[in-house]
């Protein structure tokens, strides 16, 4: 795999933009399991990668995950498994193994989600891996840091939430709240993606591979660190305080008549005009509001006379005289109501198979040449692609026969 970078030439962008190859030629065996490790490897296949999923033959346990109908393939796993291909490989055994070193042989990158006492089992970590090819990449999400204390604990989105103080401030404050969304989980496979292609970058330079760590417990302090420093400097302690910003105001969520509505007022200039909007021209040199900060720690005041505003109103009301006022509002959508409303830029229909439904798939959320020009495929069925990976392989008709045999694919 060679990744050419050169200056950007004006005269060659036509060209570019219809042969535009992102990632293509590198290959990524996917090992990971649920969120984070297949979302990373969905992310480098949206970019061109050749992405194989690897998985036993009975299959694995996330591909039932929110079931939607259609047999071994959930909605969690159509969303992580775009455009890869499926092998069944058994590699507990000594052929399925052979087979595995084989397939790492010719591949790029490995992504996997196991602590590091299972990888170095399994002869999945980074010294094992090198011995069969040294520049191999291998991308490890682990929910603690794989050399840490911790490195043997197993855990999940929830983990990360808890662990990180972001739970104890997430809702009204009678009881810490989960996320509706696993955002850590999401946070960790992203930033995993972008990882593993700044590794891909320099081994094209150095002919280097690595190994490239993340985990769900780096990716939540992330997301906390400022009100950790905050904690640390004795600046504040945070307490929860529900849809309320803590650094900004008003800054909430409000009922409407018929729905209800986010609103978020920040900067000296957007406070003003929201200040005539609701007629409380008065509150301009009150000493409570004459900050960012300091409308947000004095922002349960400003949120009541919002709410009072707003509840004299319908959601349209609401929206058409804030957007005249250039105040960032929006109405708060179902699942349903988000998926017809804001779809069009993001979400991409993609039927399963030649019979099945089309599916709601987002995959416009980062925007490439490659993702541009690439073609869709939907998540795979059980291993829909083995022999055709095993005939590349070189892999006999005969051999192919006998691992089917013994189950091992």
């Amino acid at each position: 795999m060679n990744l050419d970078i050169a200056a950007a030439d004006p005269s060659t962008s036509a060209k570019a933009a219809t042969s535009a190859i992102g990632l293509a030629g590198v290959r990524v065996l996917d090992l990971g399991r649920y969120i984070a490790a297949p979302l990373c490897a969905a992310m480098l296949a949206d970019q061109g990668a050749e992405v194989i999923r690897i998985e036993a033959p009975d299959g694995a346990s996330d591909r039932e995950v929110m079931p939607v109908g259609i047999e071994g393939r959930g909605s969690l796993y159509m969303q992580m498994n775009r455009n890869k291909k499926s092998l069944c490989l058994d590699y507990s055994v000594p052929a399925g193994r052979s087979v595995l070193d084989r397939l790492i042989a010719t591949s790029d990158v490995v992504v996997v989600n196991l602590p590091r006492n299972a990888l170095i089992r399994l002869g999945l970590d980074y010294d094992s891996l090198t011995r069969i090819r040294p520049d191999i990449i291998l991308t490890t999400i682990s929910a603690f840091a794989y050399d840490g204390a911790d490195r043997d604990r197993v855990g999940f989105d929830g983990t990360g939430q808890a662990l990180s103080g972001a739970m104890f401030l997430t809702g009204a404050g009678d009881r810490p709240m989960r996320a509706a969304v696993s955002y850590v989980d999401y946070a960790t496979g992203m930033s995993a993606a972008f990882a593993t292609a700044a590794a891909l970058i320099e081994r094209n330079a150095s002919g280097l591979g690595q190994h490239v760590e993340c985990s769900l417990m780096g990716a939540a302090l992330t997301m906390m660190n400022p009100m950790l420093i905050e904690e640390a400097t004795g600046a504040r302690q945070r307490q929860p305080i529900g849809n309320r910003s803590p650094i900004a105001g008003p800054s909430d969520l409000f009922a409407a008549k018929d729905g209800w509505v986010m609103v978020q007022v920040i900067g000296d200039a957007m406070f003003e005009r929201w200040l005539r909007l609701v007629g409380r021209a008065d509150l301009v040199h009150d000493p409570r509001f004459g900050s960012d900060i300091e409308r947000g720690e004095n922002g349960e005041e400003l949120s009541r006379i919002m709410a009072a505003w707003c509840a004299t109103r319908t959601v349209a009301e609401c929206l058409a005289e804030t957007g005249a006022a250039r105040l960032p509002a929006c109405q708060v959508l179902t699942p349903a109501q988000a998926l017809v409303a804001e779809s069009a830029d993001y979400i991409q229909s993609l039927p399963v198979d030649a019979n099945g439904p089309e599916l709601p798939i987002v995959t416009r959320a980062l925007r490439t040449r490659a993702t541009a020009t690439a073609s869709l495929t939907p998540a795979p069925a059980l291993g829909q692609h083995t022999v055709q990976i095993l005939q590349k392989l070189g892999l006999k008709q005969h051999q192919i026969q006998e691992l089917k045999n013994k189950n091992i694919i």
